[in-house]
């Protein structure tokens, strides 16, 4: 297997024969293949998920932003106000100033569709009885993960700072 600047797998015939033989069923979403192989000889032509690779057109930027603004999530995740659904979590005055604070550095890197996104995993775990993390690292700075359910650690009782998450 192999990556290409943009991190993306790319597999060659040994490894796509190796997940067939493991497991028939398998489902393999949106596999990249080396377009050396001849899908015909494999007999992978009805394999609709499987994409011969192609050489990279877009600059890495370009195709982070192209990936960034396509998320797989329901619709109704995807229209979420999730700005208003954080702040409608708040208790008190202090928790608004510190969500609304925390939103505002969400916003300007542009990654309110990431809290939507965990929204909807944290939903879909709780509903499929998934035990997840209490937390840990940085990421239990954010006061909002807390109110959406990333984690456990109310960072505003351990006085942590924001800015250890969103450096």
């Amino acid at each position: 297997m192999r990556t290409d600047i943009y991190g993306q797998l790319i597999y060659n015939e040994v490894d796509l024969c190796g997940f067939f033989m493991q497991d028939p069923d398998r489902l393999i979403v949106d596999a990249l293949v080396d377009s050396k192989i001849s899908f015909q000889t494999l007999d992978l032509e009805n394999v609709p998920q499987l994409k011969v690779y192609q050489d990279p057109k877009l600059t890495v930027e370009e195709f982070d932003e192209q990936k960034q603004s396509a998320w797989f999530m329901p619709e109704e995740y995807q229209q979420m106000d999730i700005a208003k659904w954080v702040l409608d979590q708040c208790k008190d005055d202090n928790e608004l100033q510190r969500a609304g604070d925390e939103l505002l550095k969400y916003s300007d890197r542009k990654m309110l569709v990431l809290l939507q996104y965990l929204k909807y995993l944290v939903d879909t775990m709780r509903k499929h009885n998934i035990v997840w993390g209490v937390g840990r690292g940085s990421s239990v700075a954010s006061f909002v993960l807390y109110l959406i359910g990333v984690h456990h650690i109310n960072s505003l009782y351990y006085q942590l700072d924001i800015n250890e998450f969103l450096k």
